[in-house]
């Protein structure tokens, strides 16, 4: 190759390099951190405290959860998560993994599930309920989401839910769907999946719980609810309200057949 033929070549070459790299960086570059990340997962610290919790005698009946039913049995913890959020005989309700837990902290523990519902997200109980919502999490780690619709009431979760999803409101006349309502979008370098259809395996609600490098903090599904509620410029729901475990069921009814990754690991 003739010299002028050579710098040529270079000054093309250069001219594509920021594209490149702006492509790999936009999409690439931070599924390749969070893969450097997973083996350190800081989650598996709260995944650590979660299975401790769980043995321990605690709360005012000094009492384990041990005895705990999340939906397949007293103490059985494998293969719950996938199947959360579900309706429960014994309150007549469908409870999502963070308020079947708060059942079970009043009901065998004897805590006061409105002082924890209170409780600001990050401080006392609350800490709690994260990690073991994280330990319970990663025990179905790889399993396929398969909520029931087979109750009425779950049913009516799913259609309260849709509707939350696509409801506009706030200062910014924002909804769920604006951001995660359509396909191949993204705020600054964060993908945002189309939530209204199946986003595939361990994405969306099949990540959550998730530790936050961006904050060093862990997060379970209803604060991420929550976050949201907040990003939109509406009053925070209530702790495990009726309105986060709706949208929790249309997410994972949404999700069926998609692999858990939780705990997963976001920026």
């Amino acid at each position: 190759m003739k010299a002028p033929q050579v710098i040529a070549a270079l000054v093309l070459a250069c001219l594509a390099t920021p594209a490149t790299y702006a492509q790999k960086t936009a999409i690439q570059s931070i599924e390749e951190y969070r893969a450097m990340l997973q083996d350190g997962n800081p989650a598996d610290l709260f995944e650590a405290k979660g299975e401790d919790l769980w043995k321990q005698k605690r709360g005012p009946k000094k009492v384990s959860l041990a005895h705990c039913n999340l939906g397949k049995g007293p103490g059985v913890v494998k293969g719950v998560f996938v199947e959360l959020p579900r309706y429960f005989s014994d309150t007549n309700k469908v409870q999502d993994l963070e308020s079947r837990l708060l059942t079970c902290m009043e009901t065998l523990q004897g805590f006061d599930p409105v002082a924890i519902a209170k409780t600001d997200f990050g401080k006392g109980e609350q800490v709690n309920m994260t990690a073991l919502a994280t330990w319970i999490a990663a025990e179905s780690k790889g399993m396929k989401f398969n909520l029931s619709q087979a109750h009425a009431q779950e049913k009516v979760f799913f259609e309260v839910g849709k509707r939350l999803f696509f409801q506009r409101g706030g200062p910014h006349d924002f909804a769920c769907a604006s951001c995660h309502g359509q396909d191949n979008t993204r705020i600054r370098l964060q993908d945002l999946p189309n939530l209204t259809k199946n986003p595939g395996d361990g994405v969306g609600f099949a990540a959550w719980p998730a530790y936050r490098v961006s904050n060093g903090q862990m997060w379970g599904m209803q604060q991420r609810l929550n976050d949201c509620f907040r990003q939109q410029r509406f009053p925070y729901p209530g702790f495990a309200s009726d309105a986060t475990v709706a949208l929790a069921v249309y997410l994972g009814v949404n999700s069926q057949n998609s692999a858990s990754i939780a705990p997963a690991i976001k920026r």
